[in-house]
């Protein structure tokens, strides 16, 4: 190719830069070898200077974190914690909510751990849990199950069986009351028409609190759906198509393959579900208030009572932090046993 003018002045002007670029190189490591300490000294703080200042930001941002926790912190620290450790004193106290308070100490405690009723409130609520924990979890993991196949208005399904959940403890426990009626409930009519036996529900002793666990299951079957049918659909496709390729029937791929890995799901249903149940009280004092002769009154029941009905402020305050202590203890062992059977991804 024939050199041109053009090239030349371009070929010249590179030479050129290259000549600065290195001039520029050794005129800074000459300086280098000539500054002191003191100069070093200088460059480096006025490099500090120039880069943001971290503790001052973070003290900033921990600032705005409180000015916008402060509407949700302020009334949970009013109305939940500085109450909750106001029961400690009732609970150390006599009072009848109208005149003052007497310090008795752990006379409350005593009392309440030796009466035998005590136990029983405990035991009419580990019964409760029996009844609903299986039923709850058996029927909310079918329905997951089914709702996640492809199905004809599935979102639809999905909605129906979530509605009762954000439906109103004291409206469902109107409705299972009525459905449950011995006389003239929709239930006993449809038993009596197949010729079988019309139990007495919540008015028999015995039926009472099967009638309680049939409602609290049937309200929260559709939180139980949603927490394992979210476990269901973060299983990856391939594992189940790898245990269809081995032969795996459809019952031993539930069975080896999809139970266990919604391990952490159940185990949140488990956790969250027991807890719930020993707190147990709207729906047990919207259908019996406790009875007949006391056979469902389970133990937050008995707290209503022995502030409102009876007087007892300091013997209630104390039995709450007693079903406090039991709620940790168990809450405690699940996590810790976790590990033995929770797997996760």
């Amino acid at each position: 190719m024939t050199p041109t003018p053009a090239s030349f002045a371009a070929a010249r002007s590179a030479d050129a830069n290259d000549v600065i670029a290195v001039s520029g190189q050794g005129d800074s490591a000459q300086r280098d070898r000539h500054s002191g300490p003191e100069d070093t000294d200088r460059r480096s703080r006025g490099a500090r200077r120039m880069r943001p200042g971290r503790r001052g930001s973070g003290w900033r941002n921990a600032g705005w974190v409180l000015v916008f926790l402060l509407p949700s912190a302020v009334p949970l620290l009013l109305f939940t914690v500085i109450p909750m450790l106001a029961s400690i004193w009732v609970s150390l106290t006599k009072w009848n909510l109208i005149s003052a308070p007497t310090f008795v100490a752990f006379a409350n405690y005593r009392r309440l751990l030796t009466d035998p009723a005590t136990l029983d409130y405990f035991l009419h609520t580990g019964a409760y849990i029996v009844g609903y924990l299986p039923l709850v979890y058996i029927g909310g993991l079918s329905l997951a199950y089914v709702l996640d196949k492809k199905l004809v208005a599935r979102s639809f399904f999905r909605a129906a069986v979530f509605l009762p959940v954000i439906t109103s403890w004291v409206v469902v426990a109107l409705v299972w009351q009525w459905l449950l009626n011995p006389a003239h409930g929709v239930v006993n009519t449809v038993l009596g028409a197949l010729g079988l036996g019309q139990p007495g529900w919540w008015t028999d002793p015995d039926w009472a609190m099967p009638s309680i666990i049939l409602a609290s299951a049937w309200k929260d079957l559709g939180f139980v759906m949603v927490i394992m049918l979210a476990g269901l659909q973060s299983i990856p496709g391939d594992v189940q198509e790898a245990a269809t390729v081995d032969g795996a029937t459809g019952w031993q791929r539930f069975r080896r393959v999809t139970w266990p890995m919604l391990s952490p799901s159940t185990f949140f249903v488990v956790v969250i579900s027991l807890i719930n149940g020993l707190q147990v009280f709207d729906q047990v004092f919207v259908m019996t208030g406790g009875g007949p002769q006391g056979a469902t009154q389970v133990v937050v029941g008995q707290i209503y009572n022995l502030t409102f009905r009876y007087g007892r402020a300091g013997d209630a305050a104390a039995l709450s932090w007693i079903l406090f202590v039991v709620i940790l203890a168990i809450t405690a062992g699940q996590l810790a046993g976790q590990r033995r059977w929770v797997t996760h991804a």
